[in-house]
């Protein structure tokens, strides 16, 4: 069995040709008809996915369903910075069953601090003011996604964020590597990105109620509870991410290029090549190996099955490739048992029994 047969795709429908994304919707159901795939799942990125309004995304939606055996279900996602997302793009992303996540990054300073216009200008206002019609259409609101900045309360950020009652809050490591260091990581031992989570992981599995999905940490816990990681960004489930860029190209995870130019490259292309073509290429296959892709240092590590080595493209080093273990090392290490030791304390006695 392949392990890409269950498969999300990344795609950028704004700036592809009709006939490209035709072709496109060819492939994904032949992939799906070949592996027998109950469902799928497609995700419009960008840059800004909506820059040519929802009328795009929904095209290729009603033409990937069309490709797709009806037994298949089909989801499909937009991750969008939200300055575009108002009432018509809502209405016809929610009548066309496109689920929206929006990006935003805590509260108006530190938002507009990270988030601009071309001209300067903040773009939170514009932001909030599309979550405010979003959390109203709750069937298609997916959550909000944030990319930690340590300058930032933690808490306080968190709480900024569930002004919007999101269905759930995915907080994401800024993109870094050994050879170019994330912001505020040091050479040392210590764990900023760490102390910044565990405030949030505090304040969250510390609430009267639950509040929101939190999928940072819902995956650690579920890793040690002996669940599988549903996401790349910790565990050692192989990845099942395929990228179509808008000329055609199949590439890998879009965090690759983070590492280096064309670290995401493939040379396939939806004209010419399966899905499966990717398969048999060596930095996909590194990607499937799971545990036996570790470094000896992160094998040895006791918490290496709940890691996973973190990011993929967070373990790059220039001269050694991706065989390291990630710049977050620390981080993540600190992050998972502080959970574990929570956990522990809290549900020890009733797992042993």
């Amino acid at each position: 069995m392949y392990e890409l047969a269950d498969q999300t795709w990344r795609t950028q429908p704004h700036a592809m040709s009709s006939a490209l994304i035709s072709v496109a919707a060819g492939r994904i159901a032949e992939h799906a008809r070949s592996h027998r795939l109950a469902s799928v799942r497609i995700i419009f990125h960008g840059g800004e996915p909506l820059l040519a309004g929802a009328g795009p995304l929904v095209d290729a939606a009603r033409k990937i369903r069309a490709a797709v055996d009806a037994r298949v279900a089909v989801d499909f996602w937009v991750q969008t910075n939200g300055t575009l997302l108002d009432v018509p793009a809502l209405d016809a992303l929610g009548r066309a069953g496109i689920r929206v996540g929006v990006s935003i990054d805590g509260d108006r300073v530190t938002h507009d601090r990270n988030r601009r216009h071309p001209g300067g200008r903040g773009s939170h206002e514009a932001v909030v003011r599309a979550l405010r019609e979003l959390a109203r259409r709750p069937s298609i609101y997916s959550g909000l996604l944030c990319v930690v900045d340590l300058g930032a309360d933690p808490v306080g950020t968190y709480e900024a964020l569930l002004e919007f009652e999101p269905p759930a809050i995915d907080f994401l490591l800024p993109h870094g590597n050994w050879s170019t260091r994330p912001p505020g990581r040091p050479g040392t031992a210590a764990a900023p990105y760490a102390d910044w989570l565990i405030s949030v992981f505090e304040r969250w599995y510390r609430a009267a109620s639950r509040e929101t999905a939190v999928r940072l940490f819902d995956e650690i816990i579920h890793l040690l509870l002996g669940g599988k990681s549903a996401t790349e960004s910790v565990g050692l489930t192989p990845s099942s991410l395929v990228v179509i860029e808008a000329d055609g190209s199949i590439e890998l995870s879009d965090t690759l290029k983070s590492a280096y130019q064309g670290a995401a490259a493939t040379g396939l292309h939806i004209a010419s090549d399966p899905f499966d073509a990717a398969l048999t290429l060596p930095q996909v296959m590194a990607m499937q190996l799971g545990a036996s892709a570790l470094s000896a240092e992160c094998s040895a590590c006791p918490v290496h099955r709940i890691c996973g080595a973190g990011l993929y493209a967070h373990r790059y080093r220039a001269g050694s490739g991706f065989l390291n273990r990630s710049v977050y090392c620390e981080d993540l290490y600190a992050l998972i048992t502080h959970i574990a030791a929570r956990l522990a304390a809290d549900l020890g006695p009733r797992l042993a029994s």
